[in-house]
């Protein structure tokens, strides 16, 4: 007999209960099944009618929705695989009590998992364009970095979510427990004969397939565009998904299937920049030596800026907005890089890419890859090799993204942080770029006047959400302070700042600067890989270096080199782009990993390596910033690309991207 209903909330267990008494013993089992699979239903609908521009220019909104059940039910088939295991233990008259409250413990922390992940989606949407994904994790890892920024940009929304989730899951528990009230139990024959065919259906339900491979989220992917196709699955699939192949990085391009490590090398030393070298190690397959275009009797120092989050977005001449005009300025006097492309969408896999010249593979940066903590190549250790002192400089907190432990480890001699600062002004991140400079001035001076030869690596943060930066430096670009546009203009300001000052200083006329941006703030579009969004701005400067434009495309992994060849450093490393110095005419590449997609651009083709299906080849307009995909690609551009994203796994695996031991 029912208890009559004398609430919303009773009316609903009433129903939920009624619904669910023919399950006995798994009765809780399927009202799990059941409330996800609404739960997930309702969100996906939402952000779907939210996307709605983009989904309907797909033209399969039912089937992403009939599609979506079906990556809905696979989700649910992990949360309900351990009630299905215990039910044979526990599911009796004599431990009913035990059962139900198990159900309704373990039904509740699922649902509120459930929603906490989907109510997250679209932030995280809003900011890198995808459902959660192995970003979210690594954003886990640096707690008091994330609630920092919660708190300061955020602060109204995260009370709000944790008041929401407290109460959510109160009703939940409250709901279940009401709705298991008259669920009984079956006998034990009954149950244990039943019991074997469950786990049999459960385990299909995982599988979702009778193919020789059990589905996984490239199986969703039925769309040019990764955003739509992310809306498919759901968002804790998606996190569960990105961990497990967290798990199994050293391996991480395969999931683009074999290819025959013996074509590896051959088709990466091609290149025509690579092709007449002197490669002179069978054990590290890529060492060779470079011979410095630029001769001189002193290698000039060197020093990097790396500015967070700059992307061509927000540089007029490259087709942004103007709010960078003192890097539009700065322009005009040095290496101009008109089609430069970043790696990646994380501040580490710039750093890779700048400062180690590694390319991108679908693991996570080797900034935070346990192999490569020592004996990994950078520039702070061939030049520390050659005399160099060598340090890294950055407002915020050296150890996150794991940059102390991987500097520290792999060449640089100095770290100088927020702990060795006075800042004026502080926000989530740590001192703002205005205080980064001004110690970073400091530093140069005293290198400067050591008399050693000196490289610094200058990492920006101000343009980080929540964008905070001190009042009275710009006019503002956004009536409301706190914007990206904001931020990147006080960045710029700062940085203009910085290279006024250092242009009075005796170092500038022996020194080479680097300005790039590690990536852009946001990567999004209707496109499976957005490329215009990995358009960066990239502008060497400093000592006799002459006003150029570099208008073929670049990549960041070919800056490394062409600083070494303008610096007259003639050296032994591992590198694989190109000297920009020797040769800026012939047509180049770039190499962009996106999620799980990696894009092998060369001219207006783009080759897209998709895990689990078949290459796709794209065309690329640069001056509109689209991409159109259909198509096979050339046999050769997917050697290119195969072997370009393979060579870092096997590098990185086997320890081989590293200078040989001293001589």
């Amino acid at each position: 007999m029912f208890y009559r209903p004398e609430s919303r909330l009773t009316r609903c267990a009433a129903w939920l209960a009624r619904l669910t008494l023919w399950a006995g013993p798994f009765a809780g089992v399927m009202q799990l099944l059941l409330l996800g699979l609404l739960i997930f239903s309702l969100s996906r609908a939402g952000l779907m009618a939210w996307q709605w521009t983009r989904v309907s220019a797909t033209g399969i909104p039912g089937e992403m929705l009939v599609q979506g059940v079906r990556a809905d039910l696979i989700l649910l088939g992990y949360l309900i695989v351990l009630p299905v295991v215990l039910a044979p233990l526990l599911a009796y008259q004599k431990t009913l009590r035990v059962w139900k409250t198990f159900n309704v413990i373990w039904g509740t922390v699922a649902l509120v998992l459930i929603i906490f992940m989907e109510l997250s989606t679209p932030q995280f949407i809003m900011q890198f364009d995808i459902r959660p994904n192995r970003l979210f994790i690594e954003y886990l890892s640096y707690p008091t970095e994330v609630i920092a920024t919660l708190w300061h940009g955020f602060r109204i929304a995260l009370v709000l979510g944790i008041v929401f989730t407290v109460l959510l899951g109160t009703t939940i528990y409250k709901l279940l427990k009401a709705a298991s009230v008259d669920i009984t139990t079956w006998r034990p024959l009954p149950l244990l004969l039943l019991w074997p065919l469950l786990v049999l259906l459960v385990a299909f339900q995982i599988r979702s397939t009778m193919a020789h491979r059990p589905a996984n989220p490239s199986m969703f992917a039925l769309t040019g565009d990764a955003m739509v196709n992310s809306l498919i699955i759901n968002s804790p699939w998606s996190v569960l998904d990105a961990y497990s192949a967290m798990s199994h990085e050293a391996n991480s391009s395969e999931i683009y299937g074999k290819y025959p490590r013996e074509k590896v090398l051959p088709t990466v030393k091609s290149a025509p920049w690579l092709r007449d070298l002197r490669f002179t190690s069978a054990d590290l397959p890529t060492l060779h030596k470079q011979e410095a275009v630029m001769k001189r009797e002193r290698p000039l120092n060197l020093v990097i800026v790396l500015e967070e989050s700059l992307g061509a977005t927000f540089v007029q001449s490259l087709g942004g907005l103007p709010v960078t005009p003192e890097l539009e300025k700065l322009k005009q006097d040095g290496w101009w890089f008109e089609q430069l492309y970043a790696t990646g969408t994380r501040s580490v896999r710039g750093i890779e890419a700048v400062v180690a010249g590694y390319p991108p593979t679908p693991a996570r940066s080797v900034v935070k890859l346990s192999l490569s903590q020592q004996n990994f190549y950078t520039l702070a250790a061939g030049l520390g090799k050659q005399g160099y002192h060598t340090e890294f400089v950055y407002g915020g907190e050296a150890h996150f993204d794991n940059m102390r432990g991987f500097f520290t480890g792999n060449g640089f001699q100095k770290v100088v942080d927020r702990r060795d600062m006075n800042p004026v002004f502080e926000g989530s991140w740590g001192a703002s770029d205005e205080d980064l400079f001004n110690k970073s001035l400091e530093r140069l001076k005293t290198l400067h006047d050591s008399g050693k030869p000196f490289f610094s690596l200058i990492f920006s943060s101000s343009n980080h959400e929540p964008f905070q930066f001190p009042d009275g430096r710009i006019t503002l670009h956004d009536k409301e302070k706190q914007t990206v546009n904001n931020a990147v203009k006080y960045a710029d300001y700062a940085l203009g700042r910085f290279i006024a000052e250092a242009r009075k200083q005796d170092y500038w006329k022996d020194t080479v600067f680097l300005i790039v941006a590690d990536h852009d703030n946001r990567v999004y579009g209707d496109s499976l890989v957005p490329i215009n969004k990995f358009h960066i701005p990239g502008l060497i400067l400093g000592a006799d270096v002459k006003p150029k434009t570099i208008t073929t495309i670049a990549s960041q992994i070919d800056l490394a080199p062409t600083l070494l060849s303008l610096m007259g450093v003639s050296s032994e490393h591992p590198m694989i782009g190109r000297d920009l110095a020797r040769d800026s005419d012939t047509p180049g590449r770039a190499l962009i990993q996106f999620d799980n997609y990696f894009a092998w651009l060369e001219g207006s083709s783009a080759t897209i390596l998709r895990p689990g299906q078949a290459p796709l080849l794209g065309n690329y307009d640069a001056a509109t910033g689209v991409l159109t995909t259909g198509g096979v690609p050339d046999a050769a551009l997917v050697d290119k690309a195969m072997s370009h994203v393979v060579l870092p796994s096997i590098l990185y695996r086997e320890q081989r991207y590293k200078l040989p031991p001293a001589r």
